[in-house]
């Protein structure tokens, strides 16, 4: 277990560095995390969880800034992220080396201590494929091939992020969380009579 004090984030994110795969919360549940350019570590998180390989990792950061050349950020994109990050919400944009990543800056002084040291990771719940994600470090330690905990107590839980899809020409929630799909596509246009 590695306490979140600055020379936690520091060990935290050397280990990150060196192609392992930490535990840590967040603003909803624990996650796992592995450096955002260490493909090895990001395919470890599949064995780990015994997830079909294929399913998404979601990027996650502390800084908006910290999305720089990983993937186009348009205005549509800005404004969401200006109402809701940090928070619950998850966005799909398009990668700059093809295809989609869904980005997000979670609402959690761990999380984001980690991400400010460690820089981008890319990250999907503490569990085994189709269970209840870890709420807490024990739980998340329990996981074979977690090499490292960063231990925030008890993770908030309550409902996932919600996600939103904005590569096409209209948002589109894919799974409504924390936030309403109402609240983040805010009220529908007035009907023309």
């Amino acid at each position: 277990m590695i306490k979140p004090t600055q020379a936690g984030f520091r060990r935290a994110a050397q280990l990150l560095r060196t192609g392992a795969v930490l535990a840590f919360p967040t603003d909803t549940v624990y996650g796992l995390g592995a450096s955002v350019d260490d493909e090895l570590a990001q395919k470890r998180i599949y064995t780990i969880k015994g997830r079909p390989v294929g399913m998404p990792l979601i990027l996650m950061v502390a800084a908006e800034s910290q999305l720089e050349g990983l993937v186009h950020v348009d205005s549509r994109a800005e404004a969401m992220m200006r109402k809701w990050w940090p928070g619950p919400l998850t966005v799909i944009l398009w990668a700059m080396g093809g295809g989609t990543l869904g980005v997000r800056i979670p609402k959690h002084q761990v999380a984001l201590g980690l991400l400010r040291h460690a820089g981008p990771l890319m990250t999907t719940s503490a569990n085994l494929h189709g269970q209840d994600p870890a709420m807490n470090a024990d739980e998340a330690a329990a996981l074979s091939g977690v090499m490292a905990v960063l231990d925030g107590g008890a993770a908030p839980g309550g409902t996932a992020s919600t996600v939103v899809d904005l590569t096409g020409p209209e948002p589109h929630v894919l799974r409504e969380g924390a936030i309403s799909a109402a609240e983040v596509l805010g009220p529908p246009p007035p009907h023309a009579g």
